[in-house]
């Protein structure tokens, strides 16, 4: 499995992704989920991708060469000539597709589901940067401020502190750490997601960076980060007060007069209890 998160600001973009895969216990191996596409000074785009590895590197690999060919107008569109990042997905949408209807029953008859997510976002220039969640179909749906992140793959554990901290005005730096914090978050629960991490940090505007990084377990941040956030998380947990149940010794009590809770409990007569 993997996990995979991409997060658009105001200031910028972040992207992080595991490189685990397995396939049975006995098969656990390591794999870039993370690609770039850059042209200096035109484009720079990212692509996370989940699900199935075979798939994946096979749309990775049409996506490069790929040309729209829906429409007439389409013929010719790459991603490397795309007036726009919603252009560029259609691409990524097409080569999905053509994946699928070469690979799609061979894998059906082996019993394998066409299972692929990607995550797909960057900035071309004249317009915005903007971030879209792909689905296995090909088709596609575009982060907006009220949902400024994306994730695939376990999903789950690393969601609560996203929730709790992006917003389109977060500063680059600190989405970065939240990232990695969710991250961790999973790492900690879940078995199928492991190091090294693949993180890119974009400006707005750039058309390139710098803030490229595999962190492995030896990574100074990391380990620091993993360490401070367990231990201010029990911190947190401890400094708020048990349950107590008599109000008359707090101000807080858990347990309140309320016949709502007269259902859950049922007392047996003496007769009930020689049944």
């Amino acid at each position: 499995m993997t996990y995979c998160v991409a997060i658009k600001l105001n200031a910028g973009l972040v992207f992080l992704s595991d490189s685990r895969t397995n396939a049975g216990l006995d098969q656990i191996s390591t794999f870039r989920k993370m690609i770039v596409y850059e042209k200096t000074d035109d484009r720079f785009m990212v692509l996370l991708s989940a699900g199935n590895l075979s798939i994946s590197q096979s749309i990775r690999e049409i996506l490069q060469v790929e040309r729209l060919k829906e429409h007439d107008e389409d013929e010719g569109v790459t991603i490397w000539n795309a007036k726009s990042m919603f252009e560029a997905a259609r691409v990524l949408g097409s080569a999905i597709r053509k994946v699928h209807d070469r690979d799609a029953g061979s894998l059906k008859q082996s019993g394998v589901d066409f299972n692929v997510s990607l995550i797909f976002g960057g900035q071309i220039k004249g317009e915005g940067m903007r971030l879209f969640q792909v689905y296995s179909a090909g088709n596609f749906i575009e982060a907006t401020p009220e949902t400024p992140y994306f994730q695939v793959g376990e999903s789950k554990y690393g969601k609560p502190v996203l929730d709790r901290v992006i917003t389109p005005t977060t500063p680059l730096d600190e989405a970065a750490k939240c990232a990695l914090v969710s991250m961790d978050s999973t790492l900690k629960s879940n078995l199928s997601v492991g190091l090294p991490l693949d993180m890119v940090v974009y400006e707005a505007n750039a058309f390139q960076t710098d803030k490229v990084v595999c962190i492995d377990e030896n990574n100074p941040y990391f380990k620091m980060l993993h360490g401070s956030w367990g231990q201010k998380l029990r911190e947190v947990f401890d400094s708020i007060e048990d349950p107590t149940w008599d109000g008359a010794k707090t101000e807080v009590p858990l347990m309140l007069a309320s016949t709502r809770s007269l259902p859950l409990k049922k007392i047996s007569t003496p007769d009930e209890r020689l049944i």
